[in-house]
């Protein structure tokens, strides 16, 4: 089991950035760079509050749980890869679980969410369901995943390995990739281009905060999104 992986850390910097940015400005940002598939599919928040979910990932991944093997029994096995990640995942790191988007099952309860909230993690991210959802809603660690989910992950779901390359909601997630977490899901931005991303989703960020003023206002959205020369002439003399 792969329990150390090689990858730059993220800046404070562009983490700050990142947390001042939606993850649909992200999206269209990786959009012109010709990344289409950043957009983890069928996972939403869900907690009470709106919490904002910035970090690198730190990877789980399952196959197919078989009977066999997959009995309460193999949670008493030190090595079992759930509770290994639950207890090397690095403070700020994200827990990301790829449980092939099998929702049947949970991949996480309010304990495990609970000692990772208390390890000081990241966040939660898995397109599988989570159990005690009422508790986790509450809870201050950012959770996202597709569901609701009573049945123990042993049912559908057997961990394999941690820290490895995996795909979470149909988009690959390397360990180290940068997460970004609100109401509208989470994108994930290759670590190699996440500063300038976020340069980038900032500057997007207050051309569309002059445009809502202008929309606000009256103004038609033709030629001010995407902006005219009219439109971007007047926006370059305001933000000066």
């Amino acid at each position: 089991m792969n329990t150390a992986c090689e990858y730059d850390k993220l800046k404070d910097s562009t983490k700050e950035l990142l947390e001042h940015v939606s993850t649909a400005t992200l999206h269209t940002a990786l959009f012109k760079r010709g990344l289409r598939n950043t957009y983890i599919q069928g996972v939403s928040r869900i907690n009470t509050a709106k919490l904002k979910m910035v970090g690198q990932a730190f990877t789980l991944r399952y196959i197919p749980a078989r009977e066999d093997v997959d009995t309460v029994a193999a949670f008493k096995d030190p090595r079992h890869p759930q509770r290994l990640a639950v207890e090397t995942v690095p403070a700020g790191m994200i827990l990301v679980s790829d449980c092939r988007q099998d929702a049947s099952a949970a991949s996480a309860g309010s304990i495990l969410l609970t000692r990772l909230q208390v390890r000081e993690c990241g966040g939660f991210v898995s397109d599988a369901g989570i159990r005690d959802s009422d508790d986790a809603a509450a809870m201050a660690l950012p959770i996202f995943c597709a569901k609701p989910s009573a049945p123990t992950n042993l049912t559908k779901h057997h961990g394999v390995d941690i820290q490895v390359p995996i795909g979470c909601g149909g988009v690959a997630v390397n360990p180290g990739d940068v997460l970004v977490g609100d109401g509208d899901g989470v994108i994930v931005i290759p670590l190699e281009i996440a500063d300038e991303i976020a340069a980038e989703a900032i500057k997007m960020e207050q051309f569309e905060s002059y445009v809502l003023t202008k929309v606000r206002a009256g103004s038609r959205v033709i030629g001010l999104y995407p902006p005219n020369d009219e439109a971007l002439e007047e926006y370059n003399r305001l933000s000066q």
